[in-house]
């Protein structure tokens, strides 16, 4: 892919992609660029899951000439096995692929006791920085609550799940509607910064 003057090369996805869910591959694939030094996480696209800020986020921080790849959780689509709680895990080989990285973002939604029980799951095996997008307002302390280590606030160290720290939140990006031009920034603003302080 061509950035201006920059040229990145990126390992496309295994499968087919889903229009609705802004042509993201489908869930279980990984989109490795030649240098892994940032991984967007999306969960499943589908029914519940449309994931069409990912694309641009990915494109907008490739533009800054950061090596980006995306992985698609298998897992992430959140589907009901019974009522109305949404079904969710995590595959080894996904967190090894998520640990091969310097940095970590990752996309939620809008229910934020949901995601935040992702994210505990997640954090579980992940041991690098990371920055979170949510469409909902959530802060340190509802991460911290529930064993992650964040940059500001830190769980008890017996309760802690993993080397894994949130460095950086951004709320308020829209899940199925294209980011604005300020929260595409705040993004890159917060990754660079995130980078920078881990290199």
């Amino acid at each position: 892919m061509n950035f201006d003057r920059n040229t990145q090369v990126v390992d496309c996805r295994l499968g087919i992609s889903h229009g609705k869910g802004g042509s993201l591959a489908r869930a279980g694939t990984l989109s490795q660029a030649g240098k892994l030094d940032v991984v967007v996480v999306a969960m499943g696209s589908g029914r519940r899951h449309v994931t069409k800020p990912i694309c641009e986020i990915t494109y907008a921080i490739r533009r800054e000439n950061i090596q980006t790849g995306v992985l698609v959780l298998y897992a992430g689509t959140g589907y009901p096995e019974s009522g109305t709680m949404g079904s969710f895990g995590i595959d080894p080989k996904e967190i090894d692929q998520i640990n091969m990285h310097k940095m970590a973002i990752i996309h939620f939604g809008n229910v934020r006791n949901h995601f935040v029980k992702k994210a505990r799951d997640i954090f579980s095996g992940v041991r690098i920085p990371a920055v979170i997008i949510t469409q909902a307002l959530v802060d340190f302390e509802d991460f911290a609550k529930v064993g992650i280590k964040t940059r500001y606030v830190k769980p008890k160290e017996k309760d802690q799940l993993s080397d894994g720290v949130i460095m950086n939140l951004v709320n308020g990006v829209t899940r199925g509607d294209a980011a604005s031009r300020e929260k595409l920034s705040e993004i890159i603003v917060k990754v660079k910064e995130t980078l920078g302080q881990i290199q």
